[in-house]
């Protein structure tokens, strides 16, 4: 009987629990209302964050690639949609690239083959990217035994003739510059079996610093952040005609043009093959390619160099370095070209070197701006991260510094510039190691930031930006850095396979500074190294170039940067007359310094008046953000641009075949041409997101989370209530 009393004591505690649960209260309408407002609130909230998350699924970020490799496609390939669910396979797409070196100037010659096997008529289209500097003045379009030589034509009057020509089914090609180091090409009518060979030319100058030659050739575009709301595709304001990953935004209107999908299997596409022939002009010590393996032979001072494996991937960035021998180390150089009555120069002087025992050391203020975005996941975060290191032990204890890192956000290790104390180091490196990359590219905050600390006249500012820059509102940051630099400097550090160096090398001219390249773990040491030498003493401030009053003449650049030990001076020169001496100035060792320089030469160049052009481009472009007419200088770039033959903004390269070979009832499909991601780079950034590395994820998880938790509090309400 006793035994029974717990099981009758818990009986009765559960009724006189059921009672009081269930037992009528009274009715509150404050706390009703109360309960109700609060949870719509939280649904409202879910609701919009989800709704403004942007979030794209991976078949719009990696384009058709992705869904057909999941059905067994086993090897890098070009496909075409031909369906809403149905894919065709392409063959690779093979690029040829040659290039000829004499001198400073660097002719390159890519060839490139797009084969169709469906059985559509297609129009492909495909992005690729060149160097910054490059000046594009030919291209032909090769069918079969044809061959069509483009035409240089102003930007509405070529892009009609395409659009005409493709709806006639005729072939046709177009080159457009979206950014100075980004291009598309567009080829119509590609007629099933048919292969089209484009070939295209362009002019670069080289590189000299620290007494090497190098050249750069990009093979890969590192996936640009694009910031903005997406404009709707009912917008009727803005013609929305790219076929990338990203849709155009109210901040960036071409990002669709400059976002092609990408390709993320094992299996690499788009094979390059190299050729190279150098003439140096004089006897080299050394030549190497610091990310892939090459082979080299000489013949007639010539010489010639492939790689070893015949061809790669395009998803890292070619370099090429080579230096002379000692007592052949170049101080000067001029190159001459004529034309009708009108005088090019092109100068290379390296000024005297500095000595560092009689120079005292400068008191610097240093702004480090590393960006943790999640475009920098991988080695990119490594490399920035150990060059950071690096940067930090350089201090001296009477320099100041201050570190930024961004992504999605904005922090710093400091409110102010601190000195470089032990415990302010110690600080900083331990802020450093625990950095990880994540979420978007908004630079323009943290650039904003380090150019309004206040500016100690004590101190020589310096400002140094580790990225891989994988922006695509470069203007708009170009901008920033022209208005509020005021004495400071800024040098930017590219980082990864692929940085975007149209911004990291524009950024540092109008920062007045100058931009290193680090595309490996095991460079970082040398280059920091080698960088932080040069900025702790300025060779040469204040530079100025005087020229004979006779002689009308423009010299570009208009402003020269500071100069550093090992540095050039690269000057550009067009006059109605022969220059025969320049006389350069400057402060060097706070003291001056001036020497005159003989530049008569029986010598003629190649090039040099296609050099002047692109710079004078690249000038009026610039004068913009001066405030200069924006029609004004749509029209002298116009003007320049169809006079030299060059692609620019305001002018394409249209070639057009006669004889229609499509029937205009015909169907035509477009197809945007994938690109590899560069090497290095994790799919993690790009694989879900169609702004390389936004919050979309993040609040598309949260937003979920709330409505969720919206739709139990209704429940429970209801229960209660």
């Amino acid at each position: 009987m006793l035994s029974l009393y717990p099981y009758f004591f818990k009986r009765q505690q559960r009724r006189e629990y059921l009672d009081d649960r269930y037992r009528p209260r009274k009715f509150s309408l404050s706390i009703w209302l109360k309960r109700l407002i609060f949870t719509v609130l939280i649904i409202v909230i879910g609701f919009f964050l989800i709704l403004f998350s942007n979030y794209v699924y991976a078949d719009n970020a990696f384009d058709d690639f992705v869904q057909v490799s999941i059905n067994n496609i086993r090897e890098g390939s070009l496909l075409i949609k031909s369906s809403s669910t149905n894919y065709q396979q392409l063959p690779l797409l093979q690029t040829d690239v040659q290039i000829d070196i004499s001198g400073m100037i660097a002719r390159s010659h890519l060839k490139q083959q797009f084969k169709n096997t469906s059985d559509n008529w297609i129009e492909a289209i495909y992005v690729f990217p060149l160097p910054e500097t490059a000046a594009v003045d030919h291209m032909r379009m090769q069918i079969g035994k044809r061959i069509i030589d483009a035409e240089i034509k102003e930007k509405l009057q070529a892009k009609k003739i395409y659009a005409q020509a493709k709806r006639a089914g005729k072939k046709a090609a177009l080159v457009k510059q979206e950014r100075p180091n980004i291009f598309t090409n567009s080829v119509a009518n590609i007629g099933p079996g048919e292969t089209i060979v484009i070939e295209i030319e362009y002019q670069q100058t080289l590189h000299y610093d620290q007494g090497k030659f190098s050249l750069r050739f990009p093979m890969a575009i590192t996936p640009r952040y694009i910031p903005g709301q997406p404009i709707p595709a009912t917008s009727k304001n803005i013609n929305i005609t790219g076929n990338g990953w990203a849709n155009n935004t109210f901040q960036l209107n071409d990002a669709s043009r400059i976002t092609p999908p990408l390709h993320n299997a094992s299996n690499k596409i788009n094979p390059v093959s190299l050729n190279i022939n150098l003439d140096a002009g004089f006897p080299l010590q050394n030549i190497n390619s610091p990310y892939h393996r090459i082979i080299t032979h000489e013949r007639n001072n010539i010489t010639n160099i492939q790689l070893a494996d015949g061809v790669t991937p395009s998803d890292r960035d070619f370099e090429l370095v080579w230096s002379p021998q000692i007592n052949h180390t170049p101080k000067a150089a001029v190159f001459n070209e004529t034309i009708n009555t009108e005088h090019y120069q092109m100068i290379m002087l390296a000024p005297p070197t500095n000595n560092a025992h009689n120079t005292q050391p400068l008191a610097r203020e240093v702004t480090f701006i590393i960006d943790t975005s999640g475009s920098m996941h991988g080695t990119s975060m490594q490399q920035a991260k150990q060059a950071l290191l690096i940067a930090i032990d350089r201090l001296r204890l009477h320099d100041k510094f201050n570190i930024i890192q961004f992504n999605s956000m904005t922090e710093a290790v400091f409110k102010q510039a601190q000195f470089a104390s032990f415990n302010n180091v110690l600080t900083a490196k331990q802020f450093v190691n625990q950095l990880q990359s994540g979420g978007g590219t908004e630079m323009l905050p943290a650039l904003s930031q380090a150019l309004k600390y206040s500016a100690d006249e004590n101190f020589v500012h310096q400002i140094i930006f580790l990225t891989d820059g994988s922006v695509g509102n470069e203007s708009v940051l170009f901008d920033l850095i022209h208005k509020q630099l005021g004495q400071r400097r800024l040098f930017t550090v590219g980082i990864g396979s692929a940085p975007n160096s149209y911004f990291m090398r524009k950024a540092a001219q109008f920062g007045r500074g100058s931009f290193t390249y680090i595309g490996n773990l095991n460079e970082v040491n040398k280059k920091m190294s080698a960088l932080f030498s040069k900025l702790e003493s300025p060779l040469m401030t204040n530079i100025k170039i005087e020229i004979d009053d006779s002689i009308k003449a423009e010299i570009l650049p208009r402003r020269i940067a500071d100069l550093y030990s090992g540095e050039p001076i690269i000057l550009a020169i067009k006059s109605d007359k022969k220059t025969a001496a320049i006389k350069l100035s400057g402060t060097r060792a706070l003291a001056p310094w001036s020497v005159i320089l003989n530049l008569e030469t029986k010598q003629s160049n190649k090039g040099i008046a296609t050099f002047w052009a692109r710079k004078k481009i690249a000038a009026l472009s610039d004068s913009l953000h001066d405030g200069a007419d924006k029609e004004q200088v749509r029209t002298d770039i116009i003007k320049l641009a169809l006079n030299h033959h060059l692609v620019s903004k305001h002018t394409r390269l249209v070639a057009v075949d006669k004889t229609p070979s499509r029937a205009p009832q015909s169907a035509l499909h477009k197809k945007t041409l994938p690109v590899n991601l560069p090497h290095g780079q994790s799919a993690i950034s790009y694989g879900r997101l169609a702004q390389t590395a936004t919050m979309a994820e993040f609040n598309f998880i949260m937003g979920f989370s709330l409505l969720m938790l919206g739709l139990a509090l209704v429940i429970l309400l209801r229960k209660k209530i």
